[in-house]
């Protein structure tokens, strides 16, 4: 299967395109060349919003081969990017990092991508128990000593790199804010603000202003 547009890929955001531009891919099938290339797909990981390893592989079946995507732009040429210029969109703010926290968030971003759901024992068995995460107890337990073909167990095999383990997904620290104060001492190249889940619409609404003047990105805006 092939795409004649960016905007049929799935799961393809607005800002990617801008995205995209800046990395040097304007077309499909620069981007398909890019997503048969395992270096390549690391730094679209890295860049891109919300594209992960699922995602990265879903646009890979989708564009197919670099010849097949030429051909189909043969045809119609794709003019996604120019109408994302129309638009006005503008692009969300990222942080300053340097090469060895970029490649650890591609990397992070793989070992969640093929990270198991790790479920209670037994979850299956009794609905009152739930599927939330418990460690399996007692001198029986298959789950809690590894035997094949039981669920799989938390190990710390399953972590990601320490060095951005407290990290947002963009690569920015969170900090939580409250109040247009707590925007002040925010360092905005490497640092993102979450707006605390009990602030007011009037209340959020300045906090979102002021984080606009300052050039600072908030996390979860109204809009």
């Amino acid at each position: 299967m092939t795409v004649k547009n960016f905007n049929d890929l799935p799961g393809f955001k607005n800002e990617n395109l801008a995205e995209l531009k800046a990395m040097g891919i304007t077309t499909v099938s620069e981007l398909a060349e890019a997503l048969n290339d395992e270096g390549k797909i690391k730094e679209i990981i890295k860049n891109l919003s919300g594209v992960g390893p699922k995602t990265a592989e879903k646009w890979k079946d989708a564009v197919g081969t670099p010849e097949e995507s030429a051909a189909e732009e043969k045809a119609e040429e794709s003019k996604v990017v120019e109408s994302g210029e129309q638009s006005g969109y503008v692009v969300k703010a990222k942080p300053v990092l340097s090469d060895e926290t970029a490649d650890a968030l591609a990397v992070r971003a793989i070992i969640s991508g093929r990270r198991p759901a790790f479920k209670r024992q037994e979850w299956f068995r009794y609905a009152k128990l739930g599927d939330s995460w418990r460690r399996p107890k007692g001198i029986h337990s298959k789950m809690k000593r590894n035997l094949k073909r039981r669920p799989p167990v938390v190990d710390i095999g399953f972590r990601g790199p320490v060095s951005v383990r407290d990290l947002h997904p963009s690569g920015f620290r969170e900090v939580l804010v409250y109040n247009v104060r707590g925007l002040e001492d925010i360092d905005p190249k490497v640092q993102a603000v979450r707006i605390g889940g009990t602030v007011g619409t009037r209340k959020r609404i300045a906090i979102e202003d002021r984080a606009t003047e300052l050039g600072i990105r908030v996390l979860n805006r109204m809009v």
